[in-house]
Protein backbone atom coordinates (compact mmCIF):
# COMPACT_ATOMS: atom_id res chain seq x y z
CA UNK A 1 0.00 0.00 0.00
CA UNK A 2 1.33 3.36 -0.79
CA UNK A 3 1.63 6.22 1.92
CA UNK A 4 -0.94 8.85 1.15
CA UNK A 5 2.13 11.53 1.61
CA UNK A 6 0.18 14.14 -0.42
CA UNK A 7 -3.24 13.60 0.85
CA UNK A 8 -5.22 17.31 0.41
CA UNK A 9 -2.35 18.68 -1.34
CA UNK A 10 -3.73 20.29 -4.73
CA UNK A 11 -0.34 20.54 -7.38
CA UNK A 12 -1.24 22.00 -10.69
CA UNK A 13 0.46 20.80 -14.00
CA UNK A 14 1.78 22.83 -15.82
CA UNK A 15 2.69 20.86 -19.60
CA UNK A 16 4.77 22.69 -21.95
CA UNK A 17 5.35 21.60 -26.11
CA UNK A 18 8.66 19.00 -25.22
CA UNK A 19 8.66 15.08 -26.32
CA UNK A 20 8.80 14.69 -22.49
CA UNK A 21 4.77 15.30 -22.16
CA UNK A 22 4.20 12.40 -23.55
CA UNK A 23 4.81 11.07 -19.69
CA UNK A 24 2.55 13.09 -18.03
CA UNK A 25 -0.28 10.94 -18.20
CA UNK A 26 2.23 8.35 -15.83
CA UNK A 27 3.45 11.46 -14.14
CA UNK A 28 -0.09 12.23 -12.87
CA UNK A 29 -1.35 8.75 -11.98
CA UNK A 30 1.82 8.63 -9.89
CA UNK A 31 0.86 11.47 -8.28
CA UNK A 32 -2.48 10.81 -7.65
CA UNK A 33 -1.48 7.39 -6.12
CA UNK A 34 0.40 9.51 -3.32
CA UNK A 35 -3.24 11.13 -2.56
CA UNK A 36 -3.48 14.54 -4.23
CA UNK A 37 -5.41 16.33 -6.17
CA UNK A 38 -4.20 17.15 -9.96
CA UNK A 39 -5.12 20.00 -11.83
CA UNK A 40 -3.58 19.75 -15.68
CA UNK A 41 -2.69 23.53 -17.70
CA UNK A 42 -1.58 23.42 -20.93
CA UNK A 43 0.33 25.48 -23.44
CA UNK A 44 -0.53 25.23 -27.19
CA UNK A 45 2.77 23.82 -28.04
CA UNK A 46 2.05 21.04 -25.83
CA UNK A 47 -1.25 20.70 -27.46
CA UNK A 48 0.96 19.49 -30.28
CA UNK A 49 2.52 16.24 -28.37
CA UNK A 50 0.08 14.95 -26.40
CA UNK A 51 -4.35 15.21 -26.29
CA UNK A 52 -5.61 17.33 -23.56
CA UNK A 53 -8.18 14.30 -23.22
CA UNK A 54 -5.19 12.23 -21.75
CA UNK A 55 -4.24 14.72 -19.06
CA UNK A 56 -8.34 14.92 -18.57
CA UNK A 57 -8.43 11.38 -18.17
CA UNK A 58 -5.63 10.90 -16.20
CA UNK A 59 -6.18 13.91 -13.56
CA UNK A 60 -10.42 13.75 -13.62
CA UNK A 61 -10.55 17.34 -14.03
CA UNK A 62 -11.20 19.00 -17.14
CA UNK A 63 -7.41 20.33 -19.05
CA UNK A 64 -7.21 23.99 -18.93
CA UNK A 65 -6.27 25.06 -22.58
CA UNK A 66 -7.08 28.50 -21.96
CA UNK A 67 -7.83 31.32 -19.73
CA UNK A 68 -10.79 32.15 -19.59
CA UNK A 69 -13.07 34.99 -17.84
CA UNK A 70 -13.08 32.58 -14.61
CA UNK A 71 -9.39 33.64 -14.21
CA UNK A 72 -8.47 30.08 -13.31
CA UNK A 73 -4.89 31.13 -12.80
CA UNK A 74 -5.75 32.86 -9.62
CA UNK A 75 -8.52 30.78 -8.82
CA UNK A 76 -5.60 28.26 -8.48
CA UNK A 77 -2.14 30.19 -7.88
CA UNK A 78 -3.28 33.56 -6.76
CA UNK A 79 -3.03 34.93 -3.05
CA UNK A 80 -5.28 32.83 -1.34
CA UNK A 81 -5.28 30.25 -4.01
CA UNK A 82 -6.29 26.45 -3.46
CA UNK A 83 -3.13 25.02 -4.90
CA UNK A 84 -0.41 24.25 -2.70
CA UNK A 85 2.46 23.72 -5.66
CA UNK A 86 2.83 24.80 -8.81
CA UNK A 87 4.60 22.00 -11.43
CA UNK A 88 6.12 23.02 -14.73
CA UNK A 89 6.67 19.85 -16.20
CA UNK A 90 7.90 19.44 -18.72
CA UNK A 91 9.32 22.55 -18.66
CA UNK A 92 11.08 23.94 -22.18
CA UNK A 93 13.85 26.51 -22.89
CA UNK A 94 11.29 28.49 -23.82
CA UNK A 95 9.33 28.38 -21.12
CA UNK A 96 11.72 28.76 -18.73
CA UNK A 97 12.94 31.77 -20.21
CA UNK A 98 9.14 33.52 -20.27
CA UNK A 99 9.34 32.47 -16.86
CA UNK A 100 12.27 34.27 -15.49
CA UNK A 101 11.59 37.21 -18.08
CA UNK A 102 8.20 37.48 -16.49
CA UNK A 103 6.25 37.19 -19.79
CA UNK A 104 2.71 35.83 -20.21
CA UNK A 105 1.71 34.31 -23.61
CA UNK A 106 0.44 30.88 -22.66
CA UNK A 107 -1.86 29.68 -19.92
CA UNK A 108 1.33 27.84 -18.42
CA UNK A 109 3.61 31.12 -18.26
CA UNK A 110 0.51 33.05 -16.40
CA UNK A 111 0.11 30.41 -13.97
CA UNK A 112 3.82 30.53 -13.04
CA UNK A 113 3.57 34.01 -12.70
CA UNK A 114 0.91 34.20 -10.63
CA UNK A 115 2.14 31.58 -8.17
CA UNK A 116 5.66 33.02 -7.91
CA UNK A 117 3.65 36.65 -7.23
CA UNK A 118 2.04 34.91 -4.68
CA UNK A 119 4.73 32.91 -2.77
CA UNK A 120 3.64 29.43 -3.68
CA UNK A 121 6.23 26.71 -4.57
CA UNK A 122 7.18 26.14 -7.94
CA UNK A 123 8.85 23.06 -9.14
CA UNK A 124 10.20 23.03 -12.87
CA UNK A 125 11.18 19.89 -14.75
CA UNK A 126 13.29 21.06 -17.59
CA UNK A 127 13.25 18.92 -20.74
CA UNK A 128 15.48 20.34 -23.63
CA UNK A 129 18.48 19.09 -25.57
CA UNK A 130 21.80 18.80 -23.77
CA UNK A 131 23.84 21.88 -25.51
CA UNK A 132 20.86 23.92 -24.78
CA UNK A 133 21.39 23.40 -21.10
CA UNK A 134 25.11 25.28 -21.93
CA UNK A 135 23.41 28.62 -23.82
CA UNK A 136 24.38 31.40 -21.38
CA UNK A 137 20.79 32.63 -21.51
CA UNK A 138 19.58 29.39 -20.32
CA UNK A 139 22.15 29.18 -17.46
CA UNK A 140 21.21 32.45 -16.58
CA UNK A 141 17.56 31.94 -16.07
CA UNK A 142 18.31 28.30 -14.26
CA UNK A 143 20.25 30.86 -12.16
CA UNK A 144 17.48 33.15 -11.51
CA UNK A 145 15.00 30.81 -10.96
CA UNK A 146 16.68 29.44 -8.62
CA UNK A 147 17.85 32.38 -6.84
CA UNK A 148 13.95 32.94 -6.18
CA UNK A 149 13.33 29.97 -4.58
CA UNK A 150 12.16 27.80 -7.47
CA UNK A 151 12.83 24.36 -7.04
CA UNK A 152 14.49 21.81 -9.94
CA UNK A 153 14.07 18.38 -10.61
CA UNK A 154 17.05 17.04 -13.16
CA UNK A 155 17.95 16.67 -15.93
CA UNK A 156 20.14 13.84 -15.62
CA UNK A 157 23.08 13.32 -18.03
CA UNK A 158 23.48 9.57 -19.55
CA UNK A 159 25.61 8.82 -22.30
CA UNK A 160 26.28 12.50 -23.37
CA UNK A 161 22.00 13.12 -23.45
CA UNK A 162 20.12 15.36 -21.25
CA UNK A 163 16.90 13.40 -20.10
CA UNK A 164 14.43 14.64 -18.27
CA UNK A 165 14.00 13.36 -14.62
CA UNK A 166 12.42 9.81 -13.91
CA UNK A 167 8.89 10.12 -12.17
CA UNK A 168 9.65 8.65 -8.57
CA UNK A 169 12.46 11.77 -8.58
CA UNK A 170 9.91 14.21 -9.63
CA UNK A 171 7.10 12.96 -7.05
CA UNK A 172 9.53 12.90 -4.31
CA UNK A 173 10.60 16.60 -5.14
CA UNK A 174 6.66 16.77 -5.37
CA UNK A 175 6.35 15.75 -1.69
CA UNK A 176 9.08 17.67 -0.26
CA UNK A 177 8.10 20.82 -1.62
CA UNK A 178 4.80 20.81 0.15
CA UNK A 179 5.20 18.66 3.56
CA UNK A 180 6.55 21.66 5.71
CA UNK A 181 10.28 20.51 6.40
CA UNK A 182 10.14 19.98 9.81
CA UNK A 183 13.70 18.13 9.05
CA UNK A 184 15.16 21.70 6.70
CA UNK A 185 18.64 22.35 7.66
CA UNK A 186 19.43 18.99 9.58
CA UNK A 187 21.85 16.23 8.24
CA UNK A 188 20.36 12.91 8.30
CA UNK A 189 23.13 9.83 7.88
CA UNK A 190 21.92 6.29 6.78
CA UNK A 191 23.90 2.90 6.48
CA UNK A 192 21.15 0.65 4.74
CA UNK A 193 21.38 -2.58 3.50
CA UNK A 194 23.58 -5.83 3.60
CA UNK A 195 27.36 -5.82 3.65
CA UNK A 196 28.92 -8.86 1.60
CA UNK A 197 32.52 -10.48 2.78
CA UNK A 198 34.57 -12.09 -0.17
CA UNK A 199 35.06 -15.88 0.54
CA UNK A 200 37.07 -15.63 -2.62
CA UNK A 201 37.23 -14.07 -5.90
CA UNK A 202 33.55 -15.96 -6.86
CA UNK A 203 31.71 -16.07 -2.96
CA UNK A 204 30.77 -13.40 -0.63
CA UNK A 205 29.17 -14.05 3.23
CA UNK A 206 26.39 -12.17 3.53
CA UNK A 207 22.64 -12.07 4.75
CA UNK A 208 18.87 -11.79 3.69
CA UNK A 209 19.07 -7.82 4.10
CA UNK A 210 17.35 -6.28 1.05
CA UNK A 211 18.01 -2.55 2.01
CA UNK A 212 14.61 -1.18 1.74
CA UNK A 213 13.68 -0.56 5.14
CA UNK A 214 16.82 1.43 4.90
CA UNK A 215 15.57 3.58 1.59
CA UNK A 216 12.69 4.01 2.65
CA UNK A 217 13.78 5.88 6.06
CA UNK A 218 16.27 7.67 3.65
CA UNK A 219 13.69 8.91 1.75
CA UNK A 220 11.18 10.15 4.31
CA UNK A 221 13.86 12.26 5.19
CA UNK A 222 14.06 13.95 2.04
CA UNK A 223 10.83 14.37 2.13
CA UNK A 224 10.72 16.03 5.59
CA UNK A 225 13.50 18.21 4.09
CA UNK A 226 16.50 16.57 5.66
CA UNK A 227 19.91 16.80 3.59
CA UNK A 228 20.39 12.57 3.14
CA UNK A 229 23.46 11.12 3.01
CA UNK A 230 22.83 7.28 2.83
CA UNK A 231 26.06 4.68 3.01
CA UNK A 232 25.00 1.62 1.11
CA UNK A 233 25.13 -0.31 -2.29
CA UNK A 234 22.50 0.48 -3.51
CA UNK A 235 21.08 3.88 -5.41
CA UNK A 236 18.77 6.58 -4.93
CA UNK A 237 16.99 9.82 -6.04
CA UNK A 238 17.94 13.13 -4.64
CA UNK A 239 20.19 12.18 -1.50
CA UNK A 240 24.10 11.35 -1.57
CA UNK A 241 25.08 7.83 -2.26
CA UNK A 242 28.02 6.76 -0.87
CA UNK A 243 28.24 3.75 -2.65
CA UNK A 244 30.27 0.41 -0.43
CA UNK A 245 30.60 -3.14 -0.40
CA UNK A 246 32.02 -4.89 2.56
CA UNK A 247 31.40 -3.71 6.56
CA UNK A 248 35.29 -2.32 6.18
CA UNK A 249 33.69 -0.16 3.25
CA UNK A 250 31.45 1.37 5.31
CA UNK A 251 33.05 1.56 7.97
CA UNK A 252 35.85 3.98 6.40
CA UNK A 253 32.95 5.72 4.54
CA UNK A 254 30.96 6.53 8.20
CA UNK A 255 34.18 7.71 9.79
CA UNK A 256 35.19 9.44 6.95
CA UNK A 257 32.04 11.33 6.76
CA UNK A 258 31.87 11.68 10.60
CA UNK A 259 35.53 13.76 10.54
CA UNK A 260 33.87 16.20 7.37
CA UNK A 261 30.87 16.85 9.69
CA UNK A 262 28.82 15.77 12.56
CA UNK A 263 25.21 14.00 11.54
CA UNK A 264 22.04 16.08 13.73
CA UNK A 265 20.77 12.21 13.63
CA UNK A 266 22.22 8.68 12.60
CA UNK A 267 20.07 6.05 11.26
CA UNK A 268 21.82 2.57 11.62
CA UNK A 269 19.34 0.15 9.49
CA UNK A 270 22.43 -1.49 8.21
CA UNK A 271 22.67 -5.41 8.33
CA UNK A 272 26.42 -5.19 8.97
CA UNK A 273 28.46 -8.09 8.75
CA UNK A 274 29.57 -9.41 12.11
CA UNK A 275 32.20 -11.74 11.16
CA UNK A 276 34.52 -11.93 8.10
CA UNK A 277 36.47 -14.73 6.64
CA UNK A 278 39.74 -14.63 5.64
CA UNK A 279 39.65 -14.36 1.45
CA UNK A 280 41.49 -16.66 0.04
CA UNK A 281 42.75 -15.66 -3.92
CA UNK A 282 41.21 -17.39 -6.42
CA UNK A 283 38.20 -19.74 -6.23
CA UNK A 284 38.02 -22.65 -3.88
CA UNK A 285 37.54 -25.88 -5.89
CA UNK A 286 33.82 -27.61 -5.43
CA UNK A 287 33.21 -30.93 -4.22
CA UNK A 288 35.05 -31.60 -0.66
CA UNK A 289 33.78 -30.42 2.71
CA UNK A 290 35.42 -26.60 4.02
CA UNK A 291 35.99 -25.20 7.05
CA UNK A 292 35.72 -21.48 7.29
CA UNK A 293 37.43 -19.35 10.16
CA UNK A 294 35.61 -16.29 10.76
CA UNK A 295 36.80 -13.07 12.76
CA UNK A 296 34.88 -10.61 14.26
CA UNK A 297 34.42 -7.68 12.98
CA UNK A 298 34.00 -4.18 15.18
CA UNK A 299 30.52 -2.36 15.76
CA UNK A 300 30.36 0.85 13.63
CA UNK A 301 27.81 2.34 16.20
CA UNK A 302 30.39 2.12 18.65
CA UNK A 303 31.95 4.25 16.76
CA UNK A 304 29.24 6.59 15.95
CA UNK A 305 28.35 6.88 19.57
CA UNK A 306 32.41 7.60 20.80
CA UNK A 307 32.13 10.04 18.10
CA UNK A 308 29.45 12.24 20.23
CA UNK A 309 26.21 11.47 17.70
CA UNK A 310 23.33 12.22 19.86
CA UNK A 311 20.42 10.76 18.18
CA UNK A 312 21.16 7.66 17.17
CA UNK A 313 18.60 5.34 15.72
CA UNK A 314 19.85 1.74 15.61
CA UNK A 315 17.76 -1.54 14.82
CA UNK A 316 18.06 -5.03 16.46
CA UNK A 317 16.81 -7.91 14.91
CA UNK A 318 16.52 -11.23 16.63
CA UNK A 319 13.85 -13.74 17.65
CA UNK A 320 13.70 -12.23 21.48
CA UNK A 321 15.51 -8.98 20.17
CA UNK A 322 14.31 -6.85 23.36
CA UNK A 323 17.41 -7.47 25.55
CA UNK A 324 19.88 -6.17 23.53
CA UNK A 325 17.54 -3.43 22.34
CA UNK A 326 17.47 -2.15 25.88
CA UNK A 327 21.36 -2.84 26.10
CA UNK A 328 21.34 -0.12 23.45
CA UNK A 329 19.00 2.38 24.59
CA UNK A 330 21.53 2.00 28.27
CA UNK A 331 24.33 2.71 26.04
CA UNK A 332 22.39 5.81 24.89
CA UNK A 333 21.07 5.33 21.87
CA UNK A 334 18.16 7.50 21.09
CA UNK A 335 15.63 4.87 19.62
CA UNK A 336 15.89 0.75 18.85
CA UNK A 337 13.83 -0.54 16.46
CA UNK A 338 13.27 -4.12 16.77
CA UNK A 339 12.27 -6.68 14.38
CA UNK A 340 12.38 -10.67 13.87
CA UNK A 341 14.09 -12.28 10.48
CA UNK A 342 10.79 -13.06 9.01
CA UNK A 343 10.97 -9.42 8.29
CA UNK A 344 14.53 -9.81 6.49
CA UNK A 345 14.15 -9.05 2.82
CA UNK A 346 10.53 -8.56 2.39
CA UNK A 347 8.33 -5.70 1.53
CA UNK A 348 6.53 -6.00 4.95
CA UNK A 349 7.28 -6.50 8.19
CA UNK A 350 6.11 -6.05 12.26
CA UNK A 351 8.47 -3.76 14.25
CA UNK A 352 8.34 -2.23 17.49
CA UNK A 353 9.67 1.36 18.37
CA UNK A 354 11.65 1.37 21.65
CA UNK A 355 12.85 4.56 23.33
CA UNK A 356 14.14 5.47 27.24
CA UNK A 357 10.75 5.40 28.44
CA UNK A 358 9.06 2.44 27.27
CA UNK A 359 9.51 -1.49 28.56
CA UNK A 360 7.95 -3.53 25.52
CA UNK A 361 8.18 -0.13 22.44
CA UNK A 362 5.29 0.42 20.28
CA UNK A 363 4.14 -2.01 18.03
CA UNK A 364 3.80 -1.03 14.00
CA UNK A 365 3.25 -3.14 11.03
CA UNK A 366 3.04 -3.08 7.29
CA UNK A 367 4.89 -1.81 4.54
CA UNK A 368 8.19 -0.80 5.01
CA UNK A 369 6.65 2.95 3.97
CA UNK A 370 4.89 3.01 6.43
CA UNK A 371 7.02 1.58 8.76
CA UNK A 372 9.15 4.01 7.83
CA UNK A 373 7.10 6.87 8.14
CA UNK A 374 5.57 5.76 11.51
CA UNK A 375 9.72 5.63 12.60
CA UNK A 376 10.36 9.40 11.26
CA UNK A 377 6.71 9.89 13.19
CA UNK A 378 8.20 8.89 16.38
CA UNK A 379 11.78 10.14 16.07
CA UNK A 380 10.07 13.69 15.28
CA UNK A 381 8.03 13.81 18.31
CA UNK A 382 10.86 12.88 19.92
CA UNK A 383 12.63 15.84 18.76
CA UNK A 384 10.04 18.59 19.50
CA UNK A 385 10.11 16.65 23.77
CA UNK A 386 13.68 17.27 23.33
CA UNK A 387 14.30 20.78 21.56
CA UNK A 388 15.42 18.92 18.52
CA UNK A 389 19.11 17.58 17.66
Amino acid sequence: MTVQTLAGKEIVIGVTGSIAAVETVKLIHALRRKGAGVQPVMSAAALGIIHPDALTYASGRQTITRLSGLVEHVTYCGDGGTTSLLLVAPCTANTLGKIACGIDDTPVTTFATTALGSGMPVLVVPAMHHSMYRHPAVVRNIKTLKSWGVGFAGPKVEEGKAKIAGIDEIVLRCERAVLGSPLAGKKVLVTSGACREPVDDVRVLTTRSSGQMGQELALEAYRLGADVTVVHNSFLPCVENVPVETAADMRRAVNTYLKKRSPDLYISAAAISDFAPKKVEGKIKSGKPLALALSPLPKLIDSVLEHGVKQVVAFKIGRTPLPEAKALLDRGVWIVVTNTPKSMGTATGSYRILTGKTKTGMPVSGTKEEIAARIWQATLSGMKKTGGP
